[in-house]
Formats: C-alpha cells, structure tokens, sequence
C-alpha cells in the first residue's frame, strides 16, 4: 500500500479554520430554522387547542350542524394534528443536527491546535533520518488512513441505505402525482404506502446517525448507550446476546468512544461472519485498563490467516479495529478455531 502524503500542519490547521467558519454559518442558519419551527408548533399547538373546542361543540349539538361542516371540522383536527406530528419531527432533526454540528467544530478546533503545534515543531517532528517516517509522522498516516477508510464507510452506508431509500420515496411521489389524475381511490392507498415508507426512512436515518454517533453516548454515559445498543442490536436481528458489566470506572470521553466502537464491530462482525447462535458481551470496569469480551459459538475460523489477510488489505473491519487500539496503547487478543466459536478480549488504558 503507498505511503500517503502527508499534509502540511499549517495548511491543515487553517482548513480546518475555514471549515469551522462553514459550520458556524451553519449552524446559526439551524438556530434560525429551530427557532421558526418552534414558533410554527406554537401556533399549530394553540390551533390544535382550538379545533379541540370546535370538535366539543359539534359533538355536543351533532343534529345542529350541517354534514359538511362536520365533515370539514374533522379533517381540520386531522390536519393540525398530522402537521404538529411533522414539525415536532423536524424540530428533533434539527436539534440533532445542531448536537452533531456542535461537536464537528469541537473536533475542528483541536484539528487547527494540533496543525499549528505541529508546524511550529515541523523540523523536531517530521523528519528523523533519511527518508525514514518519525514515530510522530506514522502517527499521522495511520490517522489519515483511518480517517479515509471511515469516509469509505460511511459512503458506502450512505448510498446503501438513506440515499436509496429517499430515491424510493421520491419514485412513490411522483406516481401518486400522477395517480391523483386518474384514480384517486388508487392515489390515497398509495399515498397511505408512501407515509409508511417515509416512517420507516425516517426510522432507518435514527439508526444510521445512532451508529454514526449515539447521542447518548454524550448525554447518559457508556452504559446506557451500549444497553440501549444490546437491545437493538437482539431485537433487530434476532440474536440472542447478553450484555454483563462490572464495575463503574471513569473514564475519557475518548475512551469510552473506542470502548463503543471496540464492541459495535466486534458484535457486527460476529453477525456478518460467525452464523453464531448466541452472543455473549462483558465489559470489566473494576480497575485499569479496561476489558471488553465479545464471544460467540459460531462457526470459528483460523486466527492467523483471517488477520494477516486482513491487515493486507488494509480496509478490513478488524484490522482498522487493531490499528485504533494499538494507537490508544491498548491490546486485542483473538482466540478462535474453525467450529470452535470466537473469543475477542480488548484492554484499553483508561488513564
């Protein structure tokens, strides 16, 4: 695999100050939509209260008013209450956002820190013999490395998964334009499919951004967040795992981050390739370092070929997997056989 060229600090640095100039322009253009939107609920709330006290008089005095009136006083409360349902949606979208754009720009700034620390030690730092990367230089192609296959990643989930699933939404638009020409019994059934696709778009967007970065992983702490993971994780693909803890040590945000990740690959891989019927996750926080067990009874495989062949590659799952842990001074340990299930045993320092 080539060696990447490595940026220049300064140059880095101060792309990541413009970009964190982006994210600000941003995010007040989100402050401003959270705003209106708030405002829009709170007219669709006193709206809602209204019709509420419509709908009583009518039922009180139902042979007082015409069928039409009736009629459209109902759709009426139908319609406040499906438009309150979608702008409490977008609200929470764009608060999420928010939380994500947030973040982005917390990394941004460490990104500029790190970039202008670098240059004003660039002659100590990236260079140490002859044509020879530094220990701090292949610290930074390893970043880089990660950081592109990440990006991989991601694109490959995004095509897969949102991109493809707005495209069908779209499709399923256009053809209830069409149908409410023509057939508009057949229009409304189709409209009612396109509703439930977009709830289940919307639902598999929560899932991705939860994979992508758990909100709860900044507002509740690692233990909820990989409960929550555990029960999803069963239910969604009906295999039986079991999530042990001991002990509650603290920990770096960025600790707990790879302890997250460690686990969330180690179960996905586990699903992709063991055909195991069960999964069984402990987590030891009693002292440091940290230990992760993720085991299973699947179908096993040959330890030393599977791994060489990964790290090869380059871009496979467990080998960027070992890449982060070993950059964190941790360790990962992989005991396996072919039909003997696998057994993976991280330990990552917590101070």
């Amino acid at each position: 695999m080539p060696t990447p060229v490595i940026p220049d600090p300064l140059q880095m640095a101060e792309d990541a100050e413009k970009e964190r100039t982006q994210i600000e322009n941003e995010a007040r253009e989100i402050e401003i939509l959270i705003k209106q939107t708030n405002g829009e609920i709170d007219k669709l709330q006193q709206r809602q209260t209204d019709m509420a006290s419509r709908v009583r008089q009518l039922e009180a005095n139902l042979d007082s008013y015409p069928r039409e009136e009736i009629k459209h006083t109902y759709a009426g409360v139908h319609d406040a209450q499906m438009r309150l349902f979608m702008m409490r949606n977008q609200l929470e979208q764009l608060q999420n956002k928010q939380r994500v754009l947030q973040r982005y720009r917390g990394q941004l700034d460490r990104i500029s820190a790190i970039g202008r620390q670098l240059a004003e030690a660039s002659s100590s730092v990236l260079v140490s013999g002859e044509g020879t990367p530094s220990v701090d230089q292949q610290s930074i192609i390893q970043i880089i490395e990660a950081q592109e296959v990440e990006r991989q990643h991601l694109a490959r989930q995004m095509h897969d998964g949102p991109a493809q699933s707005l495209t069908n939404l779209i499709l399923q638009a256009e053809i209830v334009e069409r149908l409410f020409d023509t057939d508009q019994t057949r229009a409304r059934a189709e409209l009612g499919n396109l509703k439930t696709a977009a709830n289940a778009t919307f639902q598999r967007v929560r899932d991705f951004i939860f994979d992508l970065r758990p909100m709860m992983l900044d507002d509740l702490g690692l233990m909820p967040t990989l409960k929550r993971y555990v029960q999803t994780f069963e239910s969604k693909n009906r295999l039986p795992t079991h999530l042990a803890t001991q002990g509650e040590l603290a920990m770096p945000s960025y600790v707990e981050v790879a302890v997250f990740r460690s686990v969330q690959e180690l179960m996905n891989n586990a699903l992709r390739h063991a055909h195991a019927s069960r999964l069984q996750v402990t987590l030891d926080l009693q002292n440091d370092p940290a230990i992760v067990t993720v085991e299973d009874d699947g179908s096993g495989f040959d330890v030393e070929s599977v791994l060489n062949a990964a790290r090869q590659r380059g871009s496979s799952g467990l080998a960027n997997l070992e890449k982060r842990i070993q950059m964190l001074g941790g360790k990962i340990q992989f005991q396996s056989g072919t039909g003997r299930g696998t057994k993976v045993r991280v330990e990552l320092p917590t101070g």
